[in-house]
């Protein structure tokens, strides 16, 4: 028992002076270090890729009465934007604020499992998402319904409920 302990001491004693090594000699350019990593994060091209794909998705889904998975959409939709929390810290309220005021009736309807008011509310999120392409000086970004879901291997015709997703 006591060797073992001296062992997991020792390999400690190692871990922690090893790593004060490599911080002092990183502590040097942590600034470029941090840089690098910004630049490495996607900004919002590459979230809204995402976003794009599973705003599709969940349309399908509620047509198909997968409610679960257009929940599900819309939650994944919504975090896929995170990382411009960090990297464009004063265009992320804008998103923010566009999936809690307009985004919000998708989400009632969804909730409601109401395919009329969702189909609806849908429509209006579109007209709105090129409104604020275009304002942002994005014309050529023009979001339309496509006539099929991009992932083609996910079953959009499955009947579940909203609620059905886990936390």
């Amino acid at each position: 028992m006591w060797k073992k302990c001296m062992r997991t001491l020792t390999v400690a004693g190692l871990v922690v002076a090893s790593s004060s090594l490599f911080v002092s000699a990183a502590g040097k350019d942590v600034q470029s270090q941090i840089d690098g990593i910004m630049g490495a994060l996607p900004k919002f091209a590459v979230p809204m890729r995402e976003v794009g794909d599973r705003f599709q998705n969940m349309y399908f889904a509620a047509e198909g009465g997968n409610w679960a998975l257009a929940s599900y959409m819309s939650r994944y939709m919504n975090k896929a934007m995170n990382p411009a929390k960090i990297t464009k810290p004063n265009a992320y309220p804008d998103w923010e604020s566009f999936y809690a005021d307009d985004f919000a009736a998708v989400n009632k309807a969804i909730a409601a499992e109401d395919l009329s008011t969702f189909k609806k509310e849908y429509k209006a999120v579109i007209s709105s998402c090129n409104s604020c392409h275009s304002g942002m000086g994005y014309d050529f970004i023009k979001v339309v319904k496509l006539p099929a879901p991009p992932d083609k291997f996910i079953e959009y015709n499955l009947s579940s409920k909203a609620a059905d997703v886990p936390k």
